[in-house]
């Protein structure tokens, strides 16, 4: 079980990566051994996040949005997301999107399957290989099969629930 200090020392290292600061800042200097090994043990956590951090699902979606060419509108309307959510999604860092609108954006951006699985990495979700809804979405991905209804169809056609 981590430590207090370790604990607090991470919310000190969120808070100094993420905007705005979810958390107060916290410092300390070591005191003892324990303390010392537990500084090590942070310290080595941190080393481990800065290394293997990559960029959050709005940064990830606005650059592809830039990069296809598309409007932020086009996007959002052809995903049927209304213009709050989307507004959420741009501008709150710490907006946590589920998985169906965050398909239903890579299915708007007409983005391939490669591309789709780094979005949605990106907010923390992946397309399985044994979930049927899943398995659908990555047929109409490889086909590219991106109209909604089409998309919709197809789910409904095996039973699984419907993108939106």
């Amino acid at each position: 079980m981590l430590s207090n200090k370790i604990l607090l020392e991470l919310k000190t290292y969120m808070n100094n990566h993420l905007e705005p600061p979810l958390m107060n800042s916290y410092e300390s200097a070591p005191n003892s051994d324990q303390e010392q090994v537990e500084h090590t043990f942070s310290e080595e956590l941190t080393t481990y996040m800065t290394n293997h951090s990559k960029p959050p699902f709005r940064y990830e979606l606005l650059q592809m949005i830039d990069q296809k060419g598309f409007t932020d509108i086009e996007i959002y309307k052809k995903a049927g997301i209304d213009r709050k959510h989307f507004s959420k999604i741009r501008s709150n860092p710490n907006y946590r999107i589920g998985k169906k609108p965050a398909i239903a954006l890579a299915l708007a951006l007409q983005l391939d399957l490669e591309e789709t699985d780094q979005l949605l990495n990106s907010a923390g979700f992946s397309l399985s290989d044994s979930d049927p809804f899943d398995l659908v979405i990555q047929f109409c991905l490889k086909n590219r099969i991106y109209d909604f209804d089409d998309v919709n169809e197809a789910l409904d056609s095996v039973g699984v629930r419907t993108l939106l």
